[in-house]
């Protein structure tokens, strides 16, 4: 059953839109994170304009992020006050993302800095993120007892200044990070189409030194905000979103992410990680091969006005 899908100008199985959807609703289940880094890709791969699938999967990343975050409130999972600093320089962040985005378009070079940003940031992030899980593997298997980091041992970035007191996190940490974090995923966000989940909560945990019992809710809070504002920004500013691919994207994403979390409760936490940072490194190098490789169609033909 094709669809016509008016902003992205071409024809589009129904099934093939609501399959990806639900595809990578199931590995953000999966995995706990948000599908943005692997729907954007899939969808580039697939012929969608790489303007029109960055902006239409904020939409669907809004969706996917909201019923998360509002179990996690309910729950009292989230630092309000944390999520607020983060919320506020995300979309500082995302107004500049959004700007270089329309520059970029204009100039033709946008399809070349996407590629070349996904293979920087889920190349790096993917390679940390492996040898972690393999790290964490190998010393399980010896029966080596790893000791986690408390949130209240500091490192040289709590020594900076203008600190703010976090109280749900039981923080006392400068604001300057806090601020630097949220202009970076904001930035990243809406240039790239991404939620920023898997770079936001390593962040958090690593850096801040964030408890686990609020890292994620507070996280999802400032994804859906963030990614919110970008949605309205692309609609208005670059006119990409396509309302009917997003929602396609939406239906499958919600179905698939209910069976994704079931799934994930079958496997232990580092091998989650290994199989996200293997996921995370295979999208990297399609992208770094698309640079390399010559295209099947080296030249294209499209009318683009007619004369009287």
């Amino acid at each position: 059953m094709q669809i016509y899908l008016p902003i992205a100008e071409l024809s589009v199985n129904l099934f093939f839109l609501v399959g990806i959807g639900g595809a990578v609703g199931f590995l953000s289940g999966l995995f706990g994170v948000g599908g943005g880094f692997l729907l954007t890709p899939l969808l580039i791969f697939s012929g969608v304009p790489a303007p029109v699938a960055v902006a239409s999967v904020t939409g669907q990343v809004v969706a996917a992020s909201t019923s998360g975050a509002l179990s996690h409130y309910r729950r009292g999972g989230i630092d309000l006050h944390l999520a607020m600093y983060l919320i506020l320089s995300g979309i500082l962040g995302a107004f500049g993302g959004v700007a270089t985005f329309s520059v970029l378009r204009a100039a033709g070079q946008l399809d070349l800095v996407i590629a070349v940003g996904f293979v920087v940031l889920l190349g790096f992030v993917g390679i940390l993120m492996l040898q972690e899980a393999v790290r964490a593997l190998l010393k399980s298997r010896q029966g080596v007892v790893v000791r986690e980091r408390l949130p209240n041992q500091h490192s040289w970035i709590h020594g900076l200044p203008w600190r703010v007191r976090f109280k749900k996190s039981r923080l006392y940490i400068s604001v300057l990070p806090v601020l630097a974090i949220g202009l970076f995923i904001g930035f990243v966000g809406s240039l790239l189409g991404i939620g920023g989940g898997f770079v936001m909560v390593p962040a958090l945990v690593y850096l801040l030194r964030v408890p686990g019992n609020v890292v994620i809710g507070t996280s999802l809070a400032q994804v859906v905000a963030m990614m919110a504002a970008t949605t309205i920004m692309h609609a208005v500013q670059s006119q990409s979103v396509d309302i009917l691919l997003a929602f396609c994207l939406m239906v499958g994403g919600t179905a698939g992410a209910q069976f994704g979390a079931a799934a994930g409760q079958h496997l232990r936490g580092e091998q989650l990680r290994g199989l996200l940072a293997l996921l995370v490194l295979a999208v990297a190098i399609r992208f770094g091969l698309s640079l390399v490789l010559a295209p099947d169609d080296v030249f294209s033909m499209a009318v683009t006005s007619v004369v009287r």
